[in-house]
């Protein structure tokens, strides 16, 4: 099979006909959407020009997407902060690209761009600063099978645990840690000999998803979900205020438990779709304004969404699955501003970097959202860095939802710091 060729995807995951979609323009797809029963609205938001004075832009307003569409691939469920649904890449890639086009992301964070295309039969490219984003990808591009991982686990010599950091028993029963550890030892002799194949890398991306949590599928006892990990101290403070000791947990149960629930939608059509693609798949570690290793006018389309204004601490959250990685958190180097034209200006070379990746006629789709409590939107102000890159803004499309349980929990009303909506810039590399 070579570059070119197609195969019948997955019927629960078969796209829209590029062949028609394309013959029709998105702003008149985005304007007689009705697929949830609310007609669309279409409004106008003006932006300052890099070249003087103010310019319009028009904004198209509906639910485009929903949890309730349908329910994603179980591939998805990993969990890393400030990402979003598999729906929204999928709107836009059904769309704007074809099977055995590229599709990428320079933000990629746990992958959600990365995989949804190649479920779709395009071919994943992905860059991160992050070293963990590498890690969930990779792992989820190549899921090997239940059987291999459960005969792999069996190979962990689960009482040499090697280093045992006694910081770490906040977190964990003495039981737990030595499990845990004795696995972070067997998967990092394994990468420093040579020997780590795909089992590997999916066993290290499963238990650094499970490494904390809020209920019995973690190793840990109760604390912060699994896309936070909270400080040391923190965590002594969480369990006198609960009254709490780390239960005793099975690294190996938990391990298997998370991977078939993974491997849950991994039928063989889906196989041979992944397959056909992740030869050509490309996972960049590095920053998202220089990456050499891709092909100038070589990519179909980019979904991505950027680091907001200092919202996230990506590396703090991480920190101890960088841990079970050998990998220094305070190493890594994340885009982490409040002031906003220090912003604007790193995301100016991320759109000039991007300019050069895309086919004529390609397209970014550009998700932010609302920050400083609604102050600051920051598709305004994404606007001009897109424009002074030499990239059209095409439209912008609000993606208008109800609040989730997440949402709720932190207090945060309804249509209120962005939370509720997606806001995606879609720009266009003209011809």
């Amino acid at each position: 099979m070579n570059d070119t060729d197609t195969i019948p995807l997955p019927l629960e995951y078969g796209a829209t006909p590029s062949s028609v979609s394309n013959r029709i323009p998105l702003d008149q797809q985005l304007a007689e959407f009705k697929e949830f029963g609310n007609p669309t609205v279409v409004q106008s938001a003006t932006f300052e020009s890099p070249t003087g004075g103010n310019a319009e832009v028009r904004v198209f307003v509906n639910e485009y997407w929903t949890a309730r569409q349908r329910q994603a691939h179980s591939l998805h469920e990993i969990s890393y902060r400030a990402c979003f649904k598999p729906q929204l890449p999928r709107f836009f890639i059904e769309r704007l690209t074809a099977p055995g086009e590229i599709v990428y992301d320079p933000f990629m964070g746990r992958g959600t761009t990365p995989i949804e295309a190649a479920l779709l039969g395009r071919v994943p490219y992905g860059c991160d600063i992050n070293p963990l984003s590498l890690v969930f990808a990779g792992a989820r591009l190549r899921p090997p099978q239940s059987a291999a991982v459960e005969a792999r686990l069996r190979e962990v010599d689960f009482s040499d645990p090697g280093e045992m950091p006694e910081d770490l028993l906040v977190f964990y029963h003495p039981y737990t840690l030595r499990e845990v550890s004795a696995l972070r030892k067997f998967l990092m002799n394994r990468r420093a000999s040579g020997r780590s194949d795909d089992v590997d890398n999916w066993i290290t991306a499963v238990a650094i998803n499970r490494l904390t949590g809020h209920s019995a599928g973690f190793f840990s006892v109760y604390t912060l979900p699994p896309n936070q990990a909270t400080s040391v101290k923190a965590q002594q403070r969480i369990n006198e205020r609960r009254n709490q000791v780390p239960p005793r947990r099975d690294v190996k149960s938990i391990v298997l438990k998370k991977s078939r629930q993974l491997l849950g939608d991994c039928d063989p059509r889906t196989r041979i779709t992944l397959g056909s693609v992740t030869n050509r798949a490309r996972l960049l570690n590095g920053p998202a304004a220089a990456t050499p290793e891709i092909l100038d006018g070589s990519v179909s389309l980019v979904v991505t969404s950027p680091p907001f204004l200092s919202v996230v601490n990506y590396a703090g959250d991480n920190w101890l699955r960088c841990w079970f990685l050998g990998v220094d958190a305070k190493s890594i180097q994340l885009t982490n501003t409040s002031r906003l034209p220090v912003w604007q200006e790193a995301m100016t070379a991320v759109f000039r970097e991007l300019r050069r990746v895309l086919k004529p006629g390609g397209r970014v789709a550009f998700e932010v959202g609302e920050v400083s409590a609604g102050a600051v939107k920051l598709e305004l102000a994404v606007l001009p860095c897109g424009v002074e890159a030499g990239l059209r803004p095409e439209l912008v499309l609000v993606n208008a939802q109800k609040f989730t349980k997440t949402a709720n929990c932190w207090g945060v009303d309804n249509n209120e710091k962005g939370t509720n909506s997606n806001r995606v810039v879609v720009f266009e590399k003209s011809a």
